[in-house]
């Protein structure tokens, strides 16, 4: 009669011999598919229009400022998405549509809505100097908040944003 120990280790020891075998074929064959395909998936990747249009969206910037004398075709190619055609009605709409982006979370600095402490100073100061600031834009806030909107709308937008910080 055999002796049990020496089956059940001559058969794991089998088995594991089987399965490294495996496991290092599949490696190897994962290697040579990755060689194989490597210099045409990574270009039919780039070039795929839902990648591009995804990138497109990344790297569009919030807004785009001209500067007079200078030859701005290339910008003409970026739309930005805070110049939209349509008006709000309300400062509350036009705060919601595009000031919110920057002075709900205070990115660049931005004072967020609610920060006594940011907008105290700034209201002291007066809403024709408010407004001045927001028509011709201040540090990273570009002029309009990067809109195209008519004055009293970024005015009608301020005196919204003031009720909110007082």
């Amino acid at each position: 009669m055999s002796n049990p120990e020496s089956s059940d280790t001559h058969f794991f020891n089998s088995f594991s011999l089987v399965l490294g075998i495996l496991i290092l074929f599949a490696i190897i064959l994962f290697g040579v598919a990755r060689s194989i395909g490597a210099d045409t998936q990574g270009q039919a990747v780039l070039l795929e229009p839902v990648h591009l249009k995804e990138v497109q969206q990344n790297i569009t910037p919030f807004a785009r400022e001209a500067i007079a004398g200078k030859d701005n075709s290339a910008l003409a190619v970026v739309t930005a998405p805070a110049a939209a055609a349509d008006v709000p009605a309300t400062g509350e709409q036009a705060f919601t549509k595009v000031c919110s982006a920057c002075h709900s979370t205070g990115v660049n600095g931005a004072p967020k809505i609610g920060d006594h402490a940011a907008w105290g100073p700034r209201i002291a100061q007066g809403k024709e100097t408010l407004y001045k600031d927001a028509i011709n834009g201040k540090g990273n806030m570009p002029a309009k908040g990067g809109t195209t909107w008519p004055d009293a709308t970024i005015r009608m937008t301020v005196d919204y944003m003031v009720s909110l910080n007082k």
